[in-house]
């Protein structure tokens, strides 16, 4: 009975092993079939030259240039609204508040982005409006025939912009630094025997735009530095307090937070600070 078992379970397993091997040369030819299929149906049957000339025709460039002028003017758009518009000054105070109460995680970036871009709106609103009104609206309601050049309308457009950045830079006291950046101008275009202009209204874009956001940096570092002297205040008492008990393991500036924000809180500092910096814009 044993030996007769055992030659059973033996041919059981040589069945096995031969059906497994049958399989697999089963599914292996198959798999060579349809893959030689496959790259006989992939082969083209007639070969084509690519000609990259074809590409640069005329008639494709002159569809894609009008979209190729509009990605280079939205990308120009942001930094446009940077150097016209007081969100600089906003950002850097707000940011700038944020360090010396000492929240940067409670305070994130999109939301002094967002209350820098509101505020912006704000100021700029009526800004826009009047560049609106008397300089496109006039020239998009004419006829086509009747339509002014847009190097006539251009500076009626940009008039109310230029005027809201030549009274930031004087009321800011930053004057000097547009005389300066046009004199730089001039030495480097060997310009310097033109007169000096007599107006804001004279000067270039190409100068009054950067000066505007060197003024506005200086103002909002400025703020932000009236600012954080009250918190810094703070902070050295709280660090002389724990110094004279000795407790050197605790952080001055963990201790320091509740104060801070307590001051903060009871001076309505939010609404002070938005305030004071639409004050002092328009």
């Amino acid at each position: 009975m044993i030996n007769l078992f055992g030659v059973w379970r033996s041919s059981v397993n040589i069945g096995r092993h031969r059906t497994f091997r049958g399989c697999f040369l089963v599914a292996l030819f198959v798999l060579l079939a349809f893959t030689s299929n496959a790259t006989a149906a992939a082969e083209p049957t007639t070969s084509t030259e690519f000609d990259p000339s074809s590409l640069l025709t005329t008639q494709s460039i002159a569809s894609s240039l009008p979209w190729m002028i509009g990605a280079a003017v939205l990308s120009v758009v942001p930094a446009v609204l940077l150097m016209s518009t007081s969100f600089v000054r906003f950002a850097v105070v707000l940011g700038l508040l944020r360090q010396a109460l000492g929240t940067p995680q409670v305070l994130p970036n999109q939301v002094l982005m967002a209350l820098s871009l509101f505020l912006t709106a704000f100021v700029m609103t009526p800004v826009w409006t009047e560049s609106y009104e008397t300089g496109w609206k006039p020239y998009a309601n004419q006829p086509n025939g009747a339509s002014p050049a847009l190097e006539v309308v251009a500076p009626r457009i940009l008039a109310p912009i230029r005027s809201f950045m030549s009274r930031q830079i004087e009321s800011s006291g930053n004057s000097d630094g547009v005389w300066m950046l046009l004199d730089l101008q001039r030495q480097h275009a060997k310009q310097n025997h033109l007169p000096t202009p007599q107006s804001y209204d004279d000067v270039p874009l190409t100068v009054l735009l950067p000066a505007f956001l060197l003024s506005e940096l200086k103002t909002g570092f400025l703020i932000g530095f009236q600012l954080f002297l009250p918190f810094l205040v703070i902070d050295f008492v709280i660090a002389s307090v724990l110094t004279a008990l000795g407790m050197t393991t605790m952080t001055p500036s963990t201790v320091s937070l509740p104060f801070k924000l307590l001051l903060f809180v009871m001076i309505d500092g939010w609404f002070l600070t938005v305030g004071m910096l639409l004050t002092g814009v328009s």
